[in-house]
């Protein structure tokens, strides 16, 4: 979420007559990441022994690492820095032993902010409800991030905070998917608080699964049965054809040769009955 904000530290000062000891003890985040124009709140825990100083005394400052006069917040406004002034407020209780600082603007340069994580199955079920989840980090939380979905859909968002200075801001969309999903992107888009240039996206493309209907299971035993049906049809007149072919060659064996060797035969053996050497009359 942009460049480091390395120049803030916290020390707790304690404006009182007792001497500090080593039960005294400031515990900061030693680096956090911000985006320019938007906003960060830096964290800051503390112990010390209450016998010594009642909580009601204690007064807190934030100044620059190696110029303890430089303040960034101080309780009398007129002893911050000109470009922290109107910019910086506590936020937390003293008294809880745990406080930090809002400042309205960071000091970093950082103009490119993050992109969303987008979590999301590529498959999915024709007309099953699907679940996209969208989240984004970020350190403002007085200005969450907005995000919205290319894809219309119900949309729940959430924001919490998870610790070191950081919250995260999630959305999910939820969504009965159709044939027309088929191969369509759904993207999430984040747009930050402030001048941040552009907004970023996460894309997810989808695969859609058509559910088996009716017409899943008629169209293609219909296309089977016709199939069958057309090949049983050419079988059956390529037979009759055969069938006819054999016919019309035994019928022009029948008026051919066969009946000239009939003929020729019966001749034969009428002319060897009477006109043969044995049957002659002297």
């Amino acid at each position: 979420m942009g460049a480091r904000a390395q120049v803030l530290l916290c020390w707790l000062q304690v404006l009182c007559a007792v001497v500090f000891g080593d039960v005294w003890k400031v515990k900061v985040e030693s680096e956090m990441e911000a985006l320019v124009s938007s906003c960060v709140v830096l964290p800051c825990s503390f112990k010390y022994p209450a016998e010594q100083q009642p909580s009601s005394r204690i007064k807190a400052m934030w100044h620059m690492k190696e110029k303890w006069e430089d303040f960034i917040y101080h309780n009398d406004p007129t002893r911050v820095q000109e470009n922290f002034k109107g910019r910086t407020k506590l936020i937390g209780s003293l008294g809880a032993l745990n406080w930090r600082l809002m400042k309205s603007k960071t000091m970093t340069t950082a103009q490119q902010a993050s992109k969303p994580e987008l979590q999301a199955n590529m498959a999915v079920k024709e007309g099953e409800p699907i679940v996209f989840k969208c989240s984004v980090q970020h350190t403002c939380p007085s200005h969450q991030p907005t995000l919205s979905w290319s894809h219309p859909g119900n949309v729940i968002m959430s924001y919490k905070d998870i610790g070191h200075g950081k919250w995260e801001a999630e959305s999910l969309l939820t969504f009965t998917p159709t044939k027309e999903d088929n191969h369509n992107s759904i993207t999430c888009t984040v747009k930050y608080h402030g001048s941040v240039q552009g907004e970023m996206q996460a894309t997810q493309l989808i695969i859609v699964k058509e559910q088996a209907t009716l017409n899943h299971i008629l169209i293609p035993a219909i296309s089977g049965l016709g199939a069958a049906l057309l090949v049983g049809l050419l079988c059956f007149f390529v037979v009759k054809r055969y069938k006819k072919r054999i016919a019309d060659l035994q019928s022009r064996n029948d008026n051919g040769i066969w009946s000239r060797l009939s003929r020729m035969s019966r001749r034969f053996r009428s002319g060897e009955g009477s006109g043969g050497p044995g049957g002659r009359e002297q």
